[in-house]
């Protein structure tokens, strides 16, 4: 998380405009199948491990991490930094209201925090206004990161980060998993009981898995 945010820093610094994709094993395997979303995603100047699975492979690549960087649990110090530097922040997506909502919580907790929200997919002229340091695409992927890459390199945005549903878990919405699964790397099985829909989008995970077991350690990631 630290050295995340480190990296998010000094990218907003270079100015210029830089996408951090939080990457899971459906981008994965949707990047392979893909090639304008592996495109997109090759194109990023920081990719975090979006969950355990991501982990999992890049240790068994001789990679050196010491756990996932969600997005939900980046949101929060990414606003108390974007507040302690005076960076401005917009949240885009979600449902009609959680983006404001979320946009009221972070500033009741940063009185300083200038965040705005809206979550309409046509706002590329708002944030072009609102010239964002920070910007926070909740569309769901690979839409949220294919709008980064063509509406939010149009506005300029230093960073855009695509958050999937951190906008429902940040505003209570939808409930997290207890902290012992998160600890367990079981907050994808908490999720499946809750939201049993997810269970389609689940069903690269064995070819996922077979692709990371199969690849050597001197072999590029799967």
């Amino acid at each position: 998380m630290e050295s995340a945010l480190r990296r998010i820093e000094s990218l907003v610094q270079d100015g210029g405009h830089h996408l951090v994709a939080t990457v899971n094993p459906e981008f994965v395997m949707r990047a392979r199948s893909d090639p304008e979303f592996a495109r997109v995603l090759e194109s990023a100047a920081l990719c975090i491990p979006d969950g355990q699975g991501v982990v999992w492979a890049a240790r068994r690549q001789g990679c050196e991490m010491s756990g996932p960087v969600t997005g939900v649990d980046l949101i929060p110090p990414l606003a108390a930094l974007c507040a302690q530097r005076g960076w401005r922040m917009f949240l885009l997506g979600a449902a009609p209201g959680v983006a404001d909502e979320l946009a009221r919580r972070l500033r009741s907790e940063h009185p300083e925090l200038q965040v705005d929200a809206s979550e309409d997919d046509e706002s590329a002229e708002l944030v072009r206004q609102k010239r964002p340091h920070v910007l926070l695409v909740a569309f769901g992927a690979p839409r949220q990161e294919m709008w980064i890459d063509r509406a939010g390199r149009a506005a300029g945005v230093p960073v855009a980060m695509g958050v999937g549903g951190s906008f429902d878990y940040l505003t209570g919405r939808v409930p997290r998993a207890p902290a012992w699964m998160r600890r367990a790397g079981l907050e994808w099985l908490f999720r499946l009981g809750r939201q049993p829909w997810r269970l389609k989008r689940m069903a690269v995970l064995p070819g996922y898995a077979i692709g990371v077991l199969t690849q050597g350690r001197q072999g590029s990631a799967p």
